[in-house]
């Protein structure tokens, strides 16, 4: 990853580990807080841009049923990627920074939670608290990727150790993890069982919503569209973004932290990866991949990001992870807080830790 020491060649920006560079992290939400209004006309183009063709590619999806499933499959599969765009647009909504009207972004996010399979103001709170506690390990568990650290490992019973090792499995995590979240786990307000008749209006909103529009399609296509189209879609979508989600917290030398050392907003600049990707895949994931400034200032549009990079080549230049490196932290498990970097199974095993300070 690019050295974070780019950032000292701004004024407001500086090194890790120092007051004054605490303090340029809270500035930079300040500096951000100028991009943060959307444009009604651009965020109705996005999304008209994304749910016509999410649209036409389900049509001609279901249109190819009459002569090739694995055509029909084919093309559900590429039909993927709107459906990531659409979630991203619903995010974008979740912070208030797609429409000017919160109301607006509020019930235009509920209708994409439908298509999405994720209850809208569940999402949003749990998401809230993502932001509230990311790299924070007294707040761990609502809305991350479950980390532990080397000493909780280690100090695991053999049964969890193996729990544990099973649930950072690639397999588990970006095949059978994606559809219990999306297909079984997305059901129920789970984590805000009691947290009020809202999060409930939400789920059972969403699934009565969703049962509708699966019945219409069943009834009009039988299982044939279900099967073939809507899995296949949402199984990709899935498993995109939960890889996305991954890959921009989960690296080396992301940021974990007790409190009170526990900083939010280095937490937001330094656990947070700018994710390098092709042209192409920046448009499908709506440049969620710039998750640093996200983090940073979360109601800047998402088509607003690369304004920010453009305007601020310190964070153009800061926490960037490539595919390759990314695909690496794969290996990557357990948090050595003595060496600040994560690492695998086989160092801690190996005792390829730092010495405690």
């Amino acid at each position: 990853m690019t050295d974070t020491s780019a950032m000292k060649s701004d004024p407001s920006s500086a090194g890790t580990g120092s007051p004054e560079a605490q303090q340029d992290a809270r500035d930079w939400v300040r500096i951000l807080a100028r991009y943060r209004d959307p444009s009604s006309l651009r965020s109705a183009f996005e999304l008209l841009a994304t749910f016509v063709p999410f649209i036409g590619l389900w049509a001609l999806a279901w249109w190819s049923l009459s002569f090739s499933y694995p055509l029909a499959v084919l093309l559900a599969a590429v039909n993927g990627l709107f459906l990531v765009r659409l979630f991203m647009i619903q995010h974008d909504c979740g912070h208030a920074a797609f429409f000017k009207s919160r109301r607006l972004s509020d019930w235009v996010g509920r209708a994409i939670g439908v298509v999405t399979l994720t209850p809208y103001d569940v999402w949003k709170r749990t998401h809230a608290e993502h932001h509230a506690s990311a790299g924070n390990l007294d707040k761990r568990g609502m809305g991350d990727v479950h980390t532990l650290t080397v000493d909780e490992y280690q100090n695991l019973s053999l049964p969890w150790r193996l729990q544990y090792r099973l649930y950072r499995n690639p397999l588990v995590l970006f095949g059978l993890g994606p559809f219990y979240l999306f297909f079984i786990q997305n059901r129920i307000p789970l984590g805000l069982m009691r947290a009020g008749r809202k999060y409930w209006v939400s789920a059972m909103g969403t699934n009565l919503a969703l049962a509708v529009v699966l019945g219409a399609l069943y009834y009009f296509g039988g299982p044939a569209p279900l099967l073939f189209i809507f899995v296949p879609t949402t199984l990709m979508a899935a498993s995109l973004g939960v890889w996305l989600f991954y890959v921009q917290h989960q690296f080396e030398e992301t940021y974990w932290d007790h409190e009170p050392d526990w900083q939010l907003h280095d937490a937001a600049l330094h656990g947070s990866s700018h994710y390098l990707m092709p042209g192409v895949l920046r448009w499908f994931s709506a440049n969620i991949g710039m998750h640093h400034v996200h983090h940073l200032q979360s109601r800047v549009p998402f088509y607003r990001l690369p304004e920010v990079l453009r305007d601020h080549p310190p964070l153009a230049e800061a926490q960037c992870l490539t595919i390759r490196e990314s695909l690496a932290g794969v290996g990557l498990q357990l948090w050595d807080k003595n060496g600040r970097r994560l690492i695998s199974f086989a160092e801690a095993r190996r005792g390829s830790v730092a010495p405690t300070r």
